[in-house]
């Protein structure tokens, strides 16, 4: 761990500028008149004297890729910035590309093995597991040298991620429209979209399958059985609903 504290501190400002970020556009344009020069100046007025204590905790940059849940061939690539509150608790903000336009998709909550065993078993069918997309390659951190971005994969394989999108850029929708949605990650070989797999692994000048390589050494998990529920046809998704009980706040 010292190791890759001090290759952190020794390339900082290097790895800033070298993350693999400003390369993925945003899926869509939202609609709406261009910043005029008050926005800007109230912008900038904003960024200086305004803290952002939450945004200065976002530590990690992971690019990965989701599904929606009972829609295993509606399939996105998904940029996540992520803070970490504890050993045990990580959140993600969930964006469609890592350029400056790039459109908020939506959160993502993860737990470690040792949380998501604490869950009721209804809670569990709406967490997905991490170990596939680990130890296959699909999930990376980019920019990061080897040896960290190895120990960040070591602490993620056992953990456990609760996903809900909120703006469908994939559908090529211009706004946040329609109902949130429930996301889950791969779990076996064969079922992501090579192309959307080869186009990422361009983009970033990463390789797949050398990251699997890299990784035959973390052990693979004991997967809870509740997690992934879409594997055995229980699907849990949002619906809209009038239902005067529905938004009902339990203590």
């Amino acid at each position: 761990m010292k190791q890759i504290i001090s290759v952190f501190l020794l390339t900082g400002t290097v790895l800033l500028y070298s993350c693999g970020g400003n390369n993925t556009d945003s899926n869509v344009d939202a609609p709406g008149q261009k910043k005029d020069a008050k926005s800007k100046t109230l912008e900038l007025g904003a960024h200086i004297l305004q803290s952002k204590s939450p945004l200065k905790r976002i530590s990690a940059y992971l690019n990965g890729f989701h599904f929606y849940n009972g829609n295993p061939g509606a399939q996105m690539e998904a940029h996540h910035y992520v803070s970490q509150l504890n050993e045990d608790v990580h959140q993600a903000i969930i964006y469609d590309g890592n350029q400056e336009d790039a459109k908020i998709m939506g959160i993502e909550y993860i737990i470690s093995e040792r949380l998501f065993k604490t869950l009721a078993p209804e809670e569990k069918k709406l967490w997905h597991s991490h170990h596939y997309e680990v130890k296959s390659g699909e999930l990376i951190a980019p920019g990061l040298p080897d040896v960290a971005e190895h120990e960040l994969m070591e602490k993620l394989v056992s953990t456990y991620g609760k996903t809900i999108h909120t703006w469908h850029t994939d559908q090529h929708r211009k706004l946040p429209l329609g109902s949130p949605m429930i996301m889950m990650g791969f779990t076996k070989d064969g079922q992501i979209d090579q192309e959307l797999l080869t186009q990422r692994d361009k983009r970033f000048n990463v390789s797949v399958s050398e990251k699997r390589k890299q990784r035959e050494d973390i052990p693979m998990p004991a997967v809870d059985p509740l997690a992934n529920a879409w594997e055995k046809g229980e699907i849990r998704q949002f619906t809209i609903t009038n239902k005067p009980d529905s938004a009902l706040h339990k203590h």
